[in-house]
Formats: structure tokens, C-alpha cells, sequence
């Protein structure tokens, strides 16, 4: 109903249009029988015909604009449902995303709300419209005869129980087969992202397979609705069919016996089929609401699901907004400060905390299940419940504002998980990181994020110009901005090898790029955005030696009077850095300089010397 509701204007016009369709056709039974009874007692016509025909072209001038409205209406119920998913969609908690498939989400916003369509253009309104003409055609069917309305009000009321019984099995099956549609899509897109590993792989045929027996899954579970749907198209048939000779039979015996004349019979029977069709449209309006119902239960389980920032008020309920948070910032204290901050997966603390004290150490919340990163532990071979195991422990450092702070370690340890809890990716478990001395759970998320560039470890490039992915977060840069920062790191013949330049083509997913360019690039977005603050997670993974020393000197250009925290496995790359912390299984076991690590932390003597550094 909301998304009915939502073209109500509209549909008001259709229910006019649908009384006067309803008006004009039940005027037609009465003047054919005015006009036999005319022709029987040989009077003249005079302009009953010519009204008969009238009738009969408006009605089906209404019925025509009545559609388009139908169509048009059902179009907009499409685009609202689509805007109101993908609006939701793209503001869900990250760790929605790391349980849920591309696909299916996807398939959700295509083809589960073209489902939505069939309410209105399949029946719905239509069966509403028509719902008049079936109670006219019945109150007139009973001032003709009351014995035969009765017959026919039998065979009907059979029809209608069993089409009813069967709707549920509809509906049932309408969201297993939407299911499946989904789980094919999430296929599909599965091995097209990775179709360059595949082939790789010899794995072409194998991909096939699974995303074929995908593809009959879906096939058998929309058998399974044809089948049921199968069973309630009939119905409507077999129901008139019955009445009809059910009312030829019984009517022709009460003409021969004079309790009705021949007349009316014929406007009885011209109102049986007009009392009939309606019931057709509200047996497919049935089905087609039914199978929409289940498509709309997906769609809605997503809309249901909280934002991202949905409960931020109930954590803190003063959140102060981008204009405040510089005024907020206090410039002497540390850039980012983690105190005693514990976190762990399986406990994403995105729900309302139970205080809303700014200077708690801790914002518990609700488990909430997410997928598990690179930094996230496997599951307890002993069973042990998932939320238990933490990735930080009590991480407790300061990135003093204007150095560079660079974290190191083991895989797993934690490095990562930092950097998408400064991001406010996820909330602390436990524990409290500030920005500027402020509790980042108290800043709007737009506040916070607008004061931090960050570079993920994947670089991930975006379909579109390289224009596009530069002014993501920057979308008033210029063009010369644009050109000076893709110089700054080393990108100036890229622009060079299109004569698009800034306009020319990155590919899906950065695919006409370089790994080491698809990384610059990124990090080339983060720089034109000037945050005071920038997160890299291994930002020169995939450069050569070259392009490293290039970017670095890059970074060291960009990089004064602003706050780095980078995360590396190479050393080398940050053992100029002006505080490293080293972390291992999700603890801060060292701090300090390259130097002063080296005599005082054993783990980060030992990577040091495996990478010929000591």
C-alpha cells in the first residue's frame, strides 16, 4: 500500500474512470434489452442503437486511457520501490555487505521490483475497477431472476475458495523462485568479476556448471509457479463455462414456462459475462499479487534493515555535524588516539549502546554477524562462539598530528580493522578512538569521514573516466588539479596514451590499468581531496621499485602539515616513519622509532632482519 499510496492522485482518476467504464458497461445489457423487446413488439428503435454504440466506443475509449494510467502508474511504483532500495542499499553498515552477495542485492533492485509491475498492470486496480461492474452485474442479475443468480452464485463461489486456497501456495513459491533468480545472479557475477582467474584456471567449464544448475534451479521454481498458476487460469474458464450452461439450461426452461421473457434471459446473460470477466481479472490479480508479494519481501527485507548511522543518535545523542566538527577538534591533542579499544567481528557494535556518556570507554551493542576480513580469526575448531573472538585486544596508541605513524606486523594482527574502525566502518566493541580528543562516535559520519583520505589495500577503481575516480571525493576539483595530482604520482602517461585524457575509459573495475596504476590512481583521489588526515593500507603493494621511490617522494610532498597512518609489510618503506607501532594478534606489543624498536620489541627485530634491514 505505501507504494500504491504513493500515486494516489492518480489512481483516484482510474477508480473514476474504472465507475464510468463500470457505468457505461452495465447501460449496454439494459438498452439490448430494450432494444429485443422493441423488435418484438415491432415499435420503432429510434436511438437506442445509436446510444447502444455510443456506449459501447466510450467504454472502450476509457478502458484505453484507463490502461496507459495503469502502465504509467506501474512504472512509477518500479522507480519509487528502486530508489527507495538502492537508497537503502548504499547507506546499509558495511558489515551487511560482507555477509550478503553482489548479486543477489542486485538482483533485488532489477528484477524483484519489476515484479512489482504486475500489481498494477496485471489486475489489482483493474479487479478494484471491475469489482464495481460485478456487484452492478450481480444487482441486476438478482432483480432479473433470483433462481438463476442463485445457480450461478454457486458455481462461482466454488471457483473462488479454490483459487483462494491456492494463492498461498503462489505466494510460497513466487519468493523460493525469486530466490533462485537471485542465487543465479550472484553467479553470474561471481565469475564475470573474476573471469580473467578463471580462464586462468582451466575453470570455464566448471563456472558453467554451477551457474547452469543455478539457472535450473530458478527454471524449477518457476515451473513450480507455472504449475500452481496453472491450476488458477482455468478456473475462471471452467466457472463461466458452467454458469453459462448452467443459465442457458435452467433460463430456456423458464422462458418455455413464462416465468421470464426471452429478454431477459439475454441481459441475464449478457450480465453473467459481464460479472465473469471481473472475476477473470480477480483471479489474476490473485496470482500476480501474490508472486508480487514475495519479490516485495525481499526487497523490504533490505529496506528494514537499519542505515548505517541509524542508531548513531542513541550512542551519542549530540552528534556534531560537519560545520561544527572543526570548531570541535582540539588542534593540541593527538590526530587519532585509540584508548583500550577491543573489537571483534561477530560484535560489531552497530546498535544503540547502552550509555550514551560521551567519556564511556565502551559502546556495547547486539551482535551482529559480518563477514570476517584478512584480519578477523577462523572460526573456533572447538566450536567456540564466533563473537568471542576478538581481533583487538586493548589497543591503546596515539598518532601524534602532522607525523606519519605507520602500523607493522603479522598478518591477522590487526592493522587493517584499525584503519575501518577510524573510518567508522564498524564501532569499537569496547574502548574509544578520538580524532582531535573527540570521541569519533560523537561526529556525524559526513564530519568525520570529510577530515580522512583513505586508500584500501585493494585499490579498488571504479567503472567510468579517470575524471569519475578522481573527483569522487572531490567533485568541484578542476581539471588542472586533476592533471597536477595524477603528475604527483607518476600518472602523467596515462593521460597521455588517450587522447580522452582525464575523459578517457578506466574499464570495469579498473581493468585497461595497470595493478601499480589502478593503486596511484587511488591514491591520487585521496590527495586531491587534501584531508588532514590519510590512512594507507599497503598503498605501494603493487608498485615496482621505481614507482615506489616516486610515490613515496609523492607522499613526503603531500604529507607535510597533514597526519599518516600507513600500514606496511615491506619495512623499508616506512622506517623513516616518525613513530611505528607494532601489533601482533590484535595488541600493541611495541612503540616507538625504527631504531628504538629494533633493541626493544623481539617481533620487530625479527621482521627487520627476514627483510635484511638489521
Amino acid at each position: 500500500m505505501p507504494y500504491l499510496l504513493e500515486h494516489k492522485k492518480v489512481l483516484s482518476v482510474v477508480i473514476v474512470l474504472s465507475v464510468l467504464g463500470a457505468a457505461a458497461s452495465l447501460a449496454q445489457p439494459l438498452l439490448v434489452s430494450q432494444v429485443i423487446t422493441l423488435v418484438g413488439d415491432g415499435d420503432p428503435l429510434g436511438s437506442l442503437v445509436g446510444a447502444l454504440i455510443a456506449l459501447v466506443v466510450i467504454s472502450g475509449l476509457i478502458s484505453g486511457y484507463q490502461h496507459y494510467l495503469l502502465q504509467r502508474t506501474g512504472e512509477g511504483v518500479v522507480l519509487s520501490s528502486r530508489k527507495r532500495l538502492v537508497g537503502r542499499l548504499l547507506r546499509l553498515p558495511i558489515s551487511e555487505f560482507d555477509t550478503r552477495r553482489t548479486g543477489d542485492l542486485v538482483s533485488r533492485v532489477g528484477s524483484d521490483t519489476t515484479l512489482l509491475r504486475a500489481v498494477l498492470t496485471q489486475g489489482l486496480v483493474e479487479a478494484i475497477g471491475g469489482s464495481l461492474t460485478f456487484v452492478g452485474a450481480l444487482i441486476a442479475m438478482l432483480i432479473i431472476d433470483p433462481v438463476l443468480l442463485g445457480l450461478t452464485v454457486l458455481v462461482i463461489a466454488v471457483s473462488v475458495v479454490t483459487v483462494t486456497l491456492l494463492s498461498k501456495r503462489i505466494r510460497v513459491a513466487s519468493l523460493a523462485a525469486q530466490t533462485k533468480v537471485g542465487d543465479l545472479a550472484a553467479s553470474v557475477e561471481r565469475a564475470i568479476s573474476a573471469i580473467r582467474t578463471v580462464r586462468a584456471s582451466n575453470a570455464t567449464e566448471r563456472e558453467v556448471t554451477v551457474i547452469e544448475e543455478d539457472a535450473r534451479g530458478a527454471w524449477r521454481m518457476g515451473i513450480q509457479v507455472a504449475k500452481i498458476s496453472a491450476l488458477v487460469v482455468p478456473i475462471a474458464g471452467i466457472a463461466m463455462q458452467v454458469s453459462f450452461l448452467v443459465v442457458l439450461g435452467v433460463g430456456g426452461f423458464r422462458v418455455a414456462s413464462g416465468a421470464i421473457e426471452i429478454a431477459d434471459l439475454v441481459a441475464f446473460i449478457l450480465f453473467l459475462f459481464m460479472m465473469i470477466m471481473p472475476l477473470g481479472q480477480a483471479f489474476g490479480a490473485i496470482t500476480s499479487v501474490n508472486s508480487a508479494l514475495g519479490a516485495l519481501g525481499r526487497i523490504q527485507e533490505i529496506i528494514d534493515l537499519p542505515s548505517e548511522d541509524q542508531f548513531d543518535r542513541d550512542i551519542l545523542p549530540l552528534a556534531i555535524t560537519v560545520g561544527a566538527a572543526n570548531d570541535a577538534v582540539n588542534p593540541e591533542e593527538p590526530a587519532i588516539e585509540f584508548d583500550d579499544v577491543h573489537f571483534g567481528y561477530a560484535a560489531a557494535a552497530i546498535a544503540p549502546a547502552a550509555t550514551t556518556d560521551t567519556t564511556t570507554d565502551a559502546a556495547p551493542g547486539p551482535a551482529t554477524l559480518v563477514g570476517l576480513p584478512a584480519d578477523a580469526p577462523e572460526p573456533a575448531a572447538d566450536g567456540e562462539p564466533a563473537e568471542k573472538r576478538t581481533v583487538l585486544h586493548g589497543v591503546s596508541f596515539s598518532a601524534p598530528r602532522g607525523l606519519r605513524t605507520a602500523l607493522v606486523g603479522p598478518s591477522g594482527a590487526g592493522k587493517s580493522t584499525i584503519l575501518a574502525l577510524i573510518e567508522r566502518f564498524y564501532d569499537a566493541s569496547a574502548g574509544t578512538v578520538r580524532l582531535g580528543g573527540v570521541d569519533i562516535r560523537a561526529l556525524d559520519r559526513t564530519a568525520l569521514r570529510s577530515q580522512i583520505g583513505y586508500v584500501e589495500q585493494d585499490a579498488p577503481v571504479l567503472a567510468g573516466t579517470i575524471r569519475d575516480n578522481l573527483t569522487l571525493a572531490s567533485p568541484n576539483a578542476t581539471d588542472e588539479e586533476c592533471v597536477a595530482v595524477l603528475r604527483a604520482v607518476n600518472l602523467g602517461e596515462v593521460l597521455e596514451r588517450d587522447e580522452a585524457g582525464l575523459g578517457a575509459s578506466v574499464g570495469e573495475q579498473g581493468v585497461k590499468l595497470s595493478g601499480g596504476e589502478r593503486q596511484r590512481l587511488a591514491i591520487a583521489r585521496a590527495l586531491l581531496s587534501a584531508p588532514p588526515i590519510l590512512l594507507l593500507d599497503e598503498s605501494t603493494s603493487s608498485l615496482d621499485g621505481a614507482n615506489e621511490q616516486l610515490m613515496r617522494a609523492a607522499i613526503d610532498a603531500v604529507a607535510e602539515n597533514r597526519t599518516l597512518i600507513v600500514i606496511a609489510h615491506r619495512l623499508s618503506t616506512v622506517v623513516d616513519s616518525d613513530q611505528i607501532v607494532v601489533l601482533e594478534n590484535g595488541q600493541v606489543v611495541g612503540t616507538g622509532t625504527h631504531s628504538e624498536l629494533v633493541k626493544s620489541t623481539p617481533l620487530y627485530r625479527d621482521l627487520a632482519k627476514h627483510q635484511l634491514l638489521v
